[in-house]
């Protein structure tokens, strides 16, 4: 009886032990050359992990960013282009999966915002000081208040 609950006990321990096993020690990707393994490094530092948000995919450790990482290397494997790639992950994820994202008419402020700020600012700095390398006229020299 005592060997019946002991075997029962480590049937349900095992499928939590395989899941956290994988979890932590996925096995690593195989590369079939050189050319493959840094075209995949370099579409991984282009993507965002989409749970992580500020790392890229090469960098992120999330099991969603392990299985992103093998899809890109099954769309290389596919003959798929670095485009073709992005755009499938752009398709399943959003925009948001890129780190630089396209230009288009609801990303010009993305884009061009930060340069209109710093045009804006130094607008502001010209304004202030000319008005302060302007002389007061409003008081006359013999008159100035000490």
């Amino acid at each position: 009886m005592r060997t019946w609950w002991l075997f029962l006990l480590l049937a349900m321990l095992a499928p939590p032990l395989q899941a956290q096993r994988m979890l932590n020690d996925p096995t690593p990707l195989q590369f079939a050359d050189a050319r493959e393994e840094m075209r995949f490094h370099y579409l991984t530092s282009e993507l965002r992990c989409v749970q992580c948000q500020n790392q890229s995919l090469a960098d992120s450790n999330a099991q969603i960013a392990h299985d992103m990482r093998r899809e890109v290397l099954e769309l290389m494997r596919q003959g798929r282009s670095d485009e073709q790639v992005k755009q499938f992950l752009v398709d399943r994820y959003g925009e948001f999966v890129l780190y630089k994202p396209m230009v288009e008419s609801h990303t010009w402020l993305l884009w061009f915002g930060p340069i209109l700020l710093l045009i804006a600012g130094g607008i502001v700095v010209l304004l202030i000081v000319r008005r302060r390398s302007s002389p007061d006229i409003s008081l006359p020299n013999d008159e100035q208040e000490w």
